[in-house]
């Protein structure tokens, strides 16, 4: 889903945010330590996912902060529907954003390495968040994440304008997930690349959606968004391929993905070998940008 990406704070009035910082217990101001920002998927935060990342990063020496984007907003929505509806990305990324300026304010990060990793929805503002173009507007100081990792995040949406901001981004897929499109993801991959940051797509075999999740499957839910597709243009305006409408308005937003997206859902279900090997590859981008020699920016 797409609305109003790299519009600025016009898109999403002044709020409270929401955030769960998870700190290990060595960090302090004498030996500050690397962080995770966490976005969450539309069913909002889930302990066996969020959280529980969190935990583990905390125990690994890694602070982690769970943002809950839903919770400050119950005023504009609070069924699922209406919370994809009202609660857009450019909401998702301004969070995001304030969260790294918060991080990079506390003694006890190092707030030249802190990562974002998002699942599903948040997956895609993960993404969203590594083109220059959003970062400007929401971090016009400079604050920029170290790294983007996307868990089955839907590859819907493509930006005219591809200049990136230079930190990895890493989109993690499942074959089996109807909502996502590995090609068009490689496709975004190649558009990152060219703007500037070294991407990767992984897909894994058999695997469906949020095959991090707490509940067997497969078993269908939710709408397929895998038929939209939607493109960013120059002046961060959100509009659908065909003929090019503006998804401005919570009622445009209902309109066009109504039209696109199909009813037959998606599969999702746990699968504890795809997990570890997702691990696995987070683990290693990780290693890799909090690395004492990692390039960071001054």
């Amino acid at each position: 889903m797409l609305s109003d990406v790299g519009r600025g704070p016009e898109a999403d009035p002044e709020t409270e945010i929401t955030v769960d910082l998870y700190l290990p217990d060595e960090a302090s101001a004498d030996t500050p330590v690397p962080a995770v920002v966490l976005l969450h998927g539309a069913a909002g935060v889930i302990g066996s996912r969020e959280r529980l990342y969190a935990q583990q990063f905390a125990d690994m020496g890694i602070a982690a902060a769970v943002v809950d984007v839903f919770a400050p907003r119950r005023d504009m929505a609070t069924g699922f529907i209406d919370r994809l509806l009202n609660i857009t990305e450019s909401m998702m990324l301004a969070d995001a954003y304030a969260t790294l300026k918060h991080l990079e304010d506390r003694p006890e990060v190092d707030g030249r390495k802190v990562a974002l990793m998002g699942f599903s929805y948040g997956g895609m503002a993960a993404v969203f968040a590594a083109y220059e173009q959003v970062a400007e507007t929401l971090a016009p100081e400079g604050q920029r994440f170290a790294a983007h990792v996307a868990f089955y995040g839907p590859c819907i949406a493509r930006f005219d304008r591809k200049e990136a901001t230079g930190a990895p981004v890493l989109m993690l897929l499942g074959a089996e997930d109807e909502i996502t499109d590995p090609q068009r993801c490689r496709e975004i991959a190649r558009d990152l690349e060219e703007g500037g940051a070294p991407s990767e797509v992984v897909v894994y075999e058999g695997a469906y959606h949020q095959w991090d999740g707490s509940r067997p499957g497969p078993r269908r839910i939710g709408r397929n968004l895998a038929p939209c597709e939607f493109r960013v243009d120059e002046e961060g305006n959100a509009r659908e391929g065909f003929l090019g409408l503006a998804m401005d308005s919570p009622f445009m937003r209902k309109a066009i993905l109504g039209l696109c997206s199909d009813s037959k859902g998606y599969l999702m279900g746990r699968d504890d070998s795809v997990r570890a090997q997702s691990n696995a590859e987070v683990g290693q981008l990780l290693r890799r940008v909090f690395s004492p020699h990692a390039h960071s920016r001054d």
